[in-house]
Order: C-alpha cells, then sequence, then structure tokens
C-alpha cells in the first residue's frame, strides 16, 4: 500500500483509485515528483547504502530539495542529529556496520532530511529491541506534534495505537475497522485479536 502511495508501484490495467496529497491528485506523478511534493518513505527494508557513512546517507535525503536551491540542509542535519544523537556520535561510521535500530535510526532520519509533509513508514519496529522500538516511537509522537503528517503501517498494534490520532485495521487487503486511536485501542473485538487477551484498559 505505501509503495502504491509513493509512486514506487506503476499502474496498470487493474488498478483503481487516486491519491491526493494536500488535495492535489498525484496518481500520474512519478516517485521523484511525489518526494518533491513532500511525499518520503522509509521502507521496512532500510535501503540504505551500507559503504558510505551515516551523514552521506543522512545528507542523500536532501539531495532533491538543494538541487531545488533549498540550502538549509546543515539545519535539517542538526534537527536529525537532535533527534537521534547517537547518529551524530557515529556519524563517520559505515551504515552497513551499525545495529538494525541504529539503521532504522539513520532510514528514518534521511527521509526527514527532505522535510516531508507526509512521512510514511513501514514496519518501523520490525526486528528491533523493546528499548530501541521505544525510542523510535518517541520520535514519531514528537514529529507529529510538529505538524508532520505520518502514515504508520505497523504490526506492533499496541504502540502504534499509543502514537496514532486515527487507525485502520486491515485484514487481507480490507480495512475491516477505522475510528480514533483511542476508540480502537479500547474495543474488546481489537484488544482480543490484536492486542492479546485480557488487556482491557478502563
Amino acid at each position: 500500500m505505501l509503495n502504491a502511495v509513493a509512486g514506487a508501484l506503476g499502474a496498470n490495467a487493474s488498478t483503481r483509485g487516486a491519491v491526493l496529497l494536500d488535495g492535489v491528485d498525484v496518481s500520474a506523478y512519478p516517485v521523484e515528483q511525489r518526494v518533491a511534493r513532500g511525499m518520503s518513505l522509509v521502507p521496512e527494508s532500510r535501503d540504505l547504502f551500507t559503504t558510505m557513512s551515516v551523514e552521506d546517507n543522512l545528507l542523500l535525503g536532501s539531495y532533491s530539495r538543494y538541487k531545488r536551491g533549498d540550502k538549509d540542509h546543515a539545519a535539517q542535519l542538526a534537527f536529525v542529529y537532535e533527534l537521534f544523537p547517537r547518529l551524530r556520535e557515529r556519524r563517520a561510521q559505515a551504515a552497513g556496520t551499525m545495529s538494525g535500530g541504529e539503521r532504522q535510526m539513520v532510514a528514518l532520519g534521511r527521509a526527514l532530511m527532505a522535510k516531508p509533509s507526509l512521512l510514511m513508514l513501514d514496519e518501523p519496529s520490525l526486528g528491533l529491541a523493546p528499548l530501541i522500538v521505544k525510542e523510535i516511537f518517541r520520535v514519531i509522537v514528537r514529529l507529529k506534534e510538529t505538524g508532520v503528517g505520518i502514515l504508520l503501517v505497523e504490526q506492533n498494534a499496541r504502540a502504534a495505537l499509543q502514537a496514532a490520532d486515527y487507525g485502520y485495521v486491515l485484514e487481507t487487503g480490507e480495512v475491516v475497522m477505522e475510528g480514533p486511536a483511542g476508540t480502537l485501542a479500547n474495543d474488546p473485538r481489537v484488544i482480543d485479536t490484536y492486542l492479546g487477551l485480557n488487556k482491557r484498559t478502563a
């Protein structure tokens, strides 16, 4: 779904629907034009340049903005380092030598370098230790508070609903439930199926 929104899946005869960004239909736009209009995707695979340094990976995220004449990449890089102090400490380290959690931070930081209005995250907690998951979701909540729109696909329903304003439950490609995150978190069907039995909150 995220690849379709980002424009990474080519249209075909069976394609239906439209992708609207700030009221503009971008369905026919290639990936680079969607990025230029404010979309950034952090894929599940992270897709880092493993032999390049952390800082070079981050700076690549601002390349399209730099080409358009925006020269504020230093300020945005400082913002990313504020969010992830560990990346500042290891900015000269090859990205491929970092842990899974650190690579996820680099991938998220690289997407933020584009200063997106819509940040799409595909399973950001996948394969990460609980403490790293907590840190990633702390950053997601902080970004949300700055006004960045976030579209999060996440199997960790508890963490996702704590961070989200609104949620959708997908089963085999169909929306089976939707609503405010707080309402979904307290829905018995969501609790029993996705959050585990006997986890109802007051």
